[in-house]
């Protein structure tokens, strides 16, 4: 199929028709308002960009691992939170603004959001494969939006009628802002799954509105919750009109003296000083987040070297002592806030899903604007660990927090009042295709490993279908299938994890050689270039050892304390069994190879089928609340040979939480 002929008046109407046939992409890709099929993030023409985005729709996910849980998001999250937004009346909050509804506003001024990130997961579904019922859904909100929109565009279900007078009065705390940038990334998402622009027009409406109201020789602005910076962004990238991007330079980049808050204020408010003037990550774990994501698009298309290198402060000050093992970020409630170095409690941690999303975001872009493999290995682990936790294995309850202990007084509910994370976490698994995935002028890199189906292209329009077949993550044998259209030569760029010590790879049944791995730290891509035939195929086999980690002593509650990793899964020890033991009265049995004395096992029907983890541990005699508060050192706890088996099961982090309540630990006392 030819893709660049455009549609033109030549003649009668079937030439006309041919040649809007002749304009579709290749593979019938669905397309937004400009033609073209887009990735998650548009940056096929970002000058900045060193690997470039592939749409959702052109990646096929097969049974396994995240085909499961995107299932249960498309067939049971979606429609369940769905029917707890309008019975909330969030919904009808818009309807009241149309005359469709009386009654009083429900629900935080912040609701617009939820309801537009919903309407994106919504349409990341439908990219993935169509779905009358929901399209015909996610339509009619659409055109309840479009009704509910003033006659200058302006549309915010708060700030209307009863406190219309109130509009743009609030920034550090009224949300217009952030609920617009929602708007748009939902119309972005619509327009690329479907090829329909109706809810990117409402929200284009809004955002013209906004550009003219507010910015330089305007009324003064800043973004209290980033959100509209990347959402601007990508609103440029979809229509190439350059004054989306310069309200997006406006936000990050000017000074607006015109607002005197306080340093909290500040630190918080991440807009509110030109983003190159921070020093450390702070504040609201979120916000800074979703403001990294902006600054980092903005980065992609401006080049701006400064923005640069604040990213790259802003990272290596979160990995060096404010990232949580999980991946997740945030660790005081007070704020939702990032503490300072090594502030890493364990059991008040914060750790909002919210914000796990929000650097796993932050990671991609780092990663398609570097190539380096060690954004992606932090994507994965993030994903996995700190992302995937805040919601039930049943799809229909979630956590706001997400501690890496608790007590057992902790479990997931189906509604908050404040609603931001289940839609997040939907709208994140129904896109979660257009992440494995980036093409370069090199050839094609492979981030994330699942069994799916490629049908795309290289960057010189050589159709490209690549079939990868894994159990991953419980197992590291991955198999590719590479079918160019005809013979061409290209790089496959593989992914190493930095948690992979060895790995081998064989092509085409021959001899098994090893690959050359940097190290555990940052890992690296694999890169197999060469002339490829259809068909070709690849094997890749990726070492999981299980792996005990231990933590810098500066966080002192992890002092004498390991936690276990396997692969890119963390465990956790939850005893749900009557009788197990507190895990503060075990033992973690260390100086033992863990590959000779811990072993896994295999439930098929314990959430679906999972690897379970074997581990030897020691009890202690008595149990701590068989002990004084305080006591003589010499009266320690004695071990108990007979109390457990060898060993004790550990579960995935991300399983907790589903069997009912129970305590729950992380990092475990070592012997």
């Amino acid at each position: 199929m030819i893709r660049d002929v455009r549609l033109m008046w030549t003649g009668s109407g079937p030439t006309v028709l041919l040649i809007f046939l002749l304009s579709l992409p290749a593979y019938g890709q669905p397309t937004d308002s400009r033609g073209e099929a887009r990735g998650v993030i548009s940056i096929s023409d970002s000058p900045k960009a060193r690997l470039h985005t592939v749409p959702v729709s052109a990646v096929r996910i097969g049974p396994g691992f995240w085909k499961d849980r995107m299932e249960i998001n498309r067939k049971k999250s979606i429609p369940s939170l769905y029917q707890l937004l309008e019975e909330n009346g969030i919904v009808d909050n818009f309807r009241r603004l149309s005359g469709r509804k009386e009654g009083p506003r429900r629900g935080p001024l912040y609701t617009d959001s939820d309801l537009y990130k919903w309407m994106e997961a919504a349409a990341w579904v439908l990219a993935s494969g169509a779905d009358p019922e929901l399209q015909a859904l996610l339509d009619r909100l659409t055109e309840e939006l479009g009704a509910a929109q003033g006659p200058d565009g302006y549309l915010n279900s708060y700030y209307s009628l009863e406190r219309a007078q109130d509009r743009f009065t609030n920034f550090q705390h009224g949300h217009e802002l952030y609920c617009l940038g929602h708007l748009l990334q939902a119309g972005i998402a619509k327009s690329r799954a479907t090829g329909k622009d109706d809810l990117l027009q409402v929200g284009r409406r809004y955002a013209d509105y906004v550009v003219a109201t507010l910015g330089p020789g305007r009324k003064a602005a800043f973004t209290g919750h980033p959100e509209l910076e990347m959402a601007m962004v990508e609103l440029f990238r979809t229509t190439g009109e350059r004054r989306y991007l310069a309200f997006a330079d406006y936000l990050l980049n000017a000074e607006k003296p015109e607002f005197k808050l306080s340093a909290r204020d500040i630190a918080y408010a991440f807009s509110l000083m030109p983003i190159t003037r921070r020093k450390i990550l702070e504040g609201h774990s979120v916000r800074a987040t979703y403001a990294l994501c902006g600054a980092a698009d903005y980065y992609l298309e401006s080049g701006q070297e400064s923005l640069l290198n604040i990213l790259e402060t802003m990272w290596s000050d979160m990995v060096r002592g404010k990232l949580y093992l999980t991946g997740g970020l945030g660790s005081r409630e007070s704020g939702e806030a990032i503490g300072d170095a090594y502030e890493l409690p364990n059991e008040r941690a914060y750790t909002e899903t919210c914000a796990a999303i929000g650097n796993m975001m932050w990671n991609w872009r780092m990663l398609q604007i570097t190539a380096e493999a060690r954004f992606a290995d932090l994507c994965e682990r993030t994903l996995y660990n700190a992302i995937l936790p805040g919601v039930s294995w049943s799809g229909d309850a979630y956590f706001y927090r997400n501690p890496l202990a608790s007590s057992g007084n902790l479990s997931r509910r189906n509604w908050y009042s404040t609603t931001c994370c289940p839609p997040n976490i939907q709208r994140t698994l129904a896109s979660l295709p257009g992440y494995f995935l980036s093409t370069s002028k090199s050839g094609l890199w492979v981030h994330q490993y699942q069994n799916l189906e490629l049908d795309w292209k290289l960057e010189n329009g050589t159709p490209l279908q690549v079939q990868m077949e894994t159990r991953y993550p419980w197992d590291g044998n991955i198999a590719l299938v590479v079918k160019p259209r005809k013979a061409t030569s290209f790089s496959l760029h593989l992914r190493i994890p930095g948690w992979c010590e060895t790995a081998h790879y064989r092509l085409n049944g021959g001899k098994s050689l090893p690959v050359p791995v940097k190290g555990a730290e940052v890992g690296q891509y694999f890169m197999l270039d060469r002339a490829w035939q259809p068909g070709d195929r690849v094997e890749l086999v990726l070492d999981m050892p299980i792996r005990l980690i231990q933590c810098n002593p500066a966080a002192a509650e992890n002092l004498n304390r390991l936690a276990v990793f396997r692969g890119p899964i963390l465990y956790c020890y939850e005893p749900v069994e009557p009788g197990q033991p507190s895990p503060v009265d075990l033992r973690l049995q260390t100086g033992i190879l863990p590959q000779t004395r811990y072993q896994t096992r295999w439930d098929p029907e314990l959430w679906g089928g999972t690897l379970l983890l074997q581990v030897p541990f020691r009890a202690v005699q008595p149990g701590h609340r068989d002990m004084p508060l305080y006591y003589p050192a010499r009266e320690e706890g004695k071990p108990v040979k007979a109390a457990l088996p060898p060993r004790t099961t550990l579960i995935p982090y991300f399983a907790w939480g589903n069997r009912g309540a129970a305590e729950m630990s992380v990092w475990l006392p070592r012997d």
